[in-house]
């Protein structure tokens, strides 16, 4: 993965990519997140017949790409607690890399890895949060950065918890760790211009949207454009607009659905069947259930409509909320020179409460009864929708 090579941390955001003009263009609410740029060759990454942007070039462009994308990155106390003990023993501060460090391996395998924040950031003296109102440390996303995340998804019904300055600091520490965000915005100028993700020539847009907030929280009344809300026109306006900025495959991240229900709603599969007819969208990723939800292949787009979460630990865990999901895809150049879904495999997680807390990846872990009864129960909760006949499968390394 190019965070792996340091190559991340080499993007630069360039918000004129897309003429301001654009906001008239679409429909109210409808945000995104700055473009990103090509990123420049880290320090000696230069070949000796010029820079590795030439290279690259000289070689022609790539035919494919992978993306790993998680479930619900949810702090509760637990966890915060559980980064305080493993900082202790390094002798640093809160430290969440050991949390994720077992989806490292599978990020570090892939192009592009994809996580969903759900929660905003607090600053360094906190508070810290649970339910119903979160507000996580900074070092969340330094924990997300280690384990080799590119790009996190943003909106959700908690993106206001903590209110305006949280959806600021949120973004701000982002931008430090060297992570890219769709969904939130802290200005309208920021909102208006989509995140298209260069991938070694590849360019992967974002867009994120929720279907609302929590009860008590709200969009500031002179902000509505701070998170994108759930309406499918202004999910298409988002994903045309990434595509005028040059994505040539654009992803759509939802929050939606009924927390704890394997099922997808009514409102989920007419939505994403709404989504899928239309050629803007390419892959469509949903969250914020707590369970893993099926996958299916609408048409030609696949839509995975609830990873379920990769981090929590609630107050009273119910067993399928430890149980999470990453959606492991390869898109491949077709004959048309467009882009596609080649092969689309799953990877069963689980949070193994311990102690110590920590997240798992089920098809390297070695074997155990609850592990193996998990894996199990979650395959045959993503393959229920009949997505084995279109090759969906479990991915083995």
């Amino acid at each position: 993965m190019f965070s792996g090579l340091g190559a991340r941390d080499q993007h630069f955001r360039v918000a004129a990519l897309v003429v301001f003009g654009l906001v008239a263009s679409m429909v109210a609410g409808c945000v995104g997140s700055p473009v990103v740029a090509p990123p420049n060759p880290a320090p000696g990454d230069e070949s000796p017949g010029g820079s590795a942007e030439e290279s690259a070039a000289a070689a022609g462009p790539r035919d494919s790409f992978t993306l790993v994308a998680t479930g619900d990155v949810l702090i509760h106390p637990a966890l915060t607690e559980q980064a305080e003990l493993d900082g202790a023993e390094s002798g640093g501060g809160r430290d969440f890399a050991p949390l994720f460090s077992g989806i490292e391996p599978l990020l570090s395998g892939a192009d592009v890895g994809l996580c969903h924040l759900e929660v905003p950031l607090a600053a360094p003296e906190g508070p810290f949060l649970g339910w119903p109102l979160f507000s996580g440390p900074p070092e969340v996303a330094d924990g997300l950065a280690a384990a080799g995340y590119d790009v996190c998804t943003t909106a959700s019904n908690h993106t206001v918890d903590q209110g305006e300055e949280g959806v600021i600091r949120t973004l701000d520490r982002l931008d430090e760790v060297g992570i890219d965000q769709a969904g939130a915005a802290r200005t309208e100028e920021e909102a208006a211009t989509p995140l298209v993700r260069d991938v070694d020539g590849v360019q992967v847009g974002h867009v994120s949207h929720t279907f609302g907030f929590n009860t008590g929280t709200s969009l500031p009344p002179d902000k509505p454009w701070m998170s994108n809300l759930l309406d499918a026109d202004e999910i298409l306006a988002g994903a045309r607009a990434a595509e005028e900025a040059g994505a040539d495959v654009v992803v759509a991240s939802l929050h939606w659905g009924v927390e704890y229900q394997h099922e997808p709603t009514e409102s989920q599969v007419a939505l994403a069947e709404q989504l899928a007819g239309d050629p803007a969208i390419d892959l469509i990723i949903g969250h914020h259930a707590h369970v893993v939800q099926p996958f299916e292949k609408v048409g030609d787009t696949w839509v995975a409509y609830g990873l379920g979460n990769s981090v929590a630990r609630h107050a009273e865990p119910r067993g399928v909320t430890e149980e999470g999901v990453a959606a492991h895809f390869t898109f491949e150049r077709t004959a048309e020179d467009d882009w596609a879904v080649a092969k689309a495999a799953f990877v069963p997680t689980l949070v193994d409460l311990g102690p110590p807390v920590r997240l798992v990846d089920l098809t390297t872990a070695e074997s155990t009864p609850a592990y193996d009864a998990a894996a199990t129960r979650i395959e045959e909760i993503v393959l229920s929708r009949g997505a084995a006949q279109d090759g969906l499968a479990r991915h083995e390394g």
